[in-house]
C-alpha cells in the first residue's frame, strides 16, 4: 500500500504537491484547473456529481480508462477532497489481496465509527488478478469504500464482470494541442510551477505539445527538464535546442499486452484492407518502435493476405508466407524491411474477401445440420461389398473429359444449386470469374 509516507500531504491524506517534480506540483488543485475532460465535468454527469460536495445522491465507484497523463489521478485526489473523504491510494503493482482486504477493513470501521467516507484510490488495476478484483466485490456492493481505479486499458477486457456491472466506466482523452500548451504556459508562470524563472520559446513550446501526444505529465516533465539545462546555460529563454536535449525521442505510447496492442494492429489491418500503404507503414513502425514482435505482425499478415486480398492476387499469401519465414530467420532490425515490403504488396494489391466469405457460409450451413449424405458416385469403395452397395457407381472421371471437367453432381442431395464462391473481377480474379462460370456451365450439362 503506497499511503505516500515520505511526500507531503494534506489532511486527507493526498499529496498536496508543494515539494517534488514540477508535474507533481502543478496537478490541479481544483475542477477549474483541470483541462481536456469538459465531456466528464458536464452539469449532472456523475463524475461532476461525486466531485460535488453538497450533491445528495449516493457516490458511485467508477473506473477511469485512459492514456496517461489525461487526469486520472487528478481527479481521484478531487474526489476525495470534495467530501471531506479519507483518501487510501494501492498500487495494483505491487499490492497483495492483504493490502487490499486491510484497506477496505479500514475503510469500513472508520465509516462505522465517523460515518467519513473513503476513497480507494487502485492505480492500473488491469494488473489486479482475478481474485484481487474479487476481493473488492463487497466493498463496492456494500459502499464501504467509493473505488476509483485507474487504467490504461479497456476494462472491458481487463476487470471481472462483475466489478465492471457494480461501476461506472468513464473515458478520459488524451489532450489536445491547445490544452498541452496552455498547461505550459501555466507551469512556467505559477508560483508552484516556474514561477516565471524563464520564459518558453514559441518553438520550443510546439516541440513539447508534439513530443507529449495529449500526455500532460510527459509536457510537464520535458518542460521541467528543458528549462533546467537552459539555465545551465545561463538563459532566461527555453529554446527548441533545450528541449531536444531534454527528450531525445518521443515515447511510443504502446502497450504490448494491452488496449494500445489491439487498437494499433487493428489500425493495421483496416489500413492495409482499404489499401492506405502509408497509413499501413506508420502503424508498422509505431509496432516496431514500441517493440512488437516482429513474428506476431507477419503471423497478422499472412491471415490479411487470405482474408482480405484473397484470389484478386493469390502471389499475396506467398509473399506474406515468405515474409514471415524470412522474419523468423533473420531477426530485428532488417526485419522491418521485410515486413514492409509484404504491406506495400499487401496494401496496393487488389483486394476480396470472397473466399473468406465462402468457407465461412459453408461452415455455417454445416452447424445448421445441412449435412446430407455424400452422393453414391462419390463414395470411396474400396472395401469388399461396397460396389455391391453402388459405391462408386456413376462416378466420372475428370481427366476422361476434353476440358478436365466432368458434367456431374457433386454436391449432397438438397444442395444441388448452392453457390458459396462468387468472384469478383478484381484482379486476378476477374480470370476466375469468367473460369468458374464456364466450369459451372460443364458440371450441370447432362445433369
Amino acid at each position: 500500500m503506497d499511503l505516500f509516507e515520505n511526500a507531503a500531504t494534506d489532511e486527507h491524506g493526498i499529496p498536496s504537491g508543494a515539494h517534488g517534480p514540477l508535474a507533481v506540483r502543478m496537478r490541479p488543485r481544483t475542477l477549474d484547473e483541470v483541462v481536456g475532460q469538459d465531456h466528464l465535468l458536464e452539469t449532472g454527469s456523475p463524475l461532476r456529481r461525486l466531485l460535488e460536495p453538497d450533491s445528495s445522491s449516493a457516490p458511485t465507484s467508477v473506473f477511469l480508462w485512459g492514456p496517461p497523463g489525461t487526469g486520472k489521478t487528478t481527479l481521484a485526489y478531487l474526489i476525495a477532497r470534495a467530501g471531506e473523504r479519507d483518501f487510501v491510494e494501492i498500487s495494483a503493482v505491487s499490492a497483495g489481496v492483504k493490502e487490499v482486504r486491510g484497506a477496505i477493513g479500514a475503510a469500513r470501521r472508520r465509516l462505522a465509527a465517523t460515518g467519513q467516507q473513503t476513497v480507494l484510490f487502485i492505480d492500473e488495476v488491469h494488473r489486479f488478478s482475478k481474485t484481487q478484483q474479487d476481493a473488492l466485490l463487497p466493498a463496492v456492493e456494500n459502499g464501504w469504500v467509493i473505488l476509483v481505479a485507474a487504467t490504461t486499458e479497456n476494462p472491458a477486457f481487463s476487470v471481472v464482470a462483475p466489478l465492471l456491472s457494480r461501476s461506472l466506466v468513464l473515458t478520459l482523452n488524451s489532450l489536445d494541442d491547445a490544452a498541452v500548451g496552455g498547461l505550459l504556459d501555466r507551469a512556467v508562470t505559477d508560483e508552484r510551477g516556474l514561477n516565471g524563472a524563464v520564459r518558453l520559446d514559441a518553438g520550443a513550446k510546439d516541440n513539447i505539445v508534439r513530443l507529449a501526444a495529449g500526455d500532460a505529465r510527459r509536457s510537464l516533465t520535458i518542460l521541467e527538464a528543458a528549462a533546467d539545462g537552459a539555465q545551465q546555460r545561463g538563459a532566461g529563454v527555453v529554446e527548441a535546442e533545450d528541449v531536444a536535449r531534454a527528450a531525445n525521442s518521443a515515447t511510443v505510447r504502446y502497450d504490448r499486452d494491452g488496449d494500445q496492442h489491439y487498437q494499433v494492429i487493428s489500425a493495421f489491418i483496416k489500413s492495409i484492407r482499404g489499401s492506405n500503404v502509408d497509413a499501413a507503414m506508420h502503424y508498422l513502425a509505431r509496432m516496431l518502435v514500441a517493440g512488437e514482435d516482429p513474428r506476431f505482425i507477419a503471423r497478422r499478415l499472412m491471415i490479411l493476405a487470405a482474408e482480405d486480398v484473397g484470389m484478386a492476387d493469390p502471389s499475396a499469401l506467398q509473399t506474406a508466407t515468405a515474409a514471415a519465414q524470412s522474419v523468423a530467420l533473420v531477426g530485428m532490425p532488417e526485419a522491418r524491411i521485410i515486413l514492409a515490403e509484404a504491406v506495400v504488396h499487401l496494401a496496393t494489391a487488389p483486394k476480396s474477401n470472397r473466399a473468406y466469405l465462402a468457407i465461412n457460409q459453408a461452415i455455417a450451413d454445416v452447424k445448421a445440420g445441412k449435412t446430407p449424405p455424400v452422393p453414391l458416385p462419390l463414395r470411396n469403395d474400396s472395401f469388399k461389398g461396397a460396389k455391391e452397395m453402388g459405391y462408386k457407381q456413376g462416378y466420372r472421371y475428370a481427366h476422361d473429359y476434353p476440358e478436365g471437367v466432368a458434367p456431374m453432381e457433386f454436391m449432397p442431395e438438397g444442395l444441388e444449386d448452392t453457390r458459396y464462391y462468387e468472384p469478383t473481377q478484381r484482379g486476378y480474379e476477374a480470370s476466375v470469374t469468367k473460369r468458374l462460370a464456364h466450369i459451372r456451365s460443364i458440371l450441370t450439362r447432362d445433369n
